[in-house]
């Protein structure tokens, strides 16, 4: 008898561990997605960014590009990426995601259109020259800073 409660304790021990690994193979594509889109608003911001510090020259072309893609960015319907439970609570350091983003979803849905705002004021101006990159650039950074610094770990 005890051989088989030993044995039946092993059992769900090993299912607990093997469903804890599929929940959290199940989130590596919404993660990834979600990183992905991410890194791409990083490298449009860091062409701006640089514009706008003199440490690239200012084009109106590629300024209105980046501006463009990402306005188009911020508003892709990325609900599917943002999975309960992928944050970094259940799945440690594969993101930098709190859990608070989804206990807090009406601010964080706030934030989504200030960042949508800001984007949509910078793409009216980002093209007429480096001015307007440098007076739109510092609404778009605080957008998304307004969404970072509550819900995403720190580095």
């Amino acid at each position: 008898m005890l051989k088989a409660l030993r044995n039946a304790g092993i059992a769900i021990a090993a299912m607990s561990v093997l469903a804890a690994g599929a929940q959290a193979a199940s989130m590596d594509k919404p993660v990834a997605a979600r990183q992905a889109v991410m890194k791409i608003n990083g490298f449009y911001m860091g062409q701006l960014g640089a514009m706008a510090k003199g440490k690239m020259e200012y084009n109106a072309k590629t300024a209105q590009a980046a501006a463009n893609s990402l306005l188009a960015l911020a508003k892709m319907n990325t609900g599917s990426m943002w999975v309960p439970g992928s944050g970094n609570d259940k799945l440690g350091d594969k993101t930098r995601a709190k859990p608070e983003i989804w206990s807090t979803y009406p601010d964080v849905a706030n934030k989504g259109k200030d960042l949508v705002m800001a984007l949509e004021g910078m793409v009216k101006v980002v093209g007429s020259g480096v001015d307007g990159l440098r007076g739109s650039i510092g609404a778009v950074g605080k957008a998304c800073g307004g969404c970072h610094k509550p819900f995403r770990e720190k580095k």
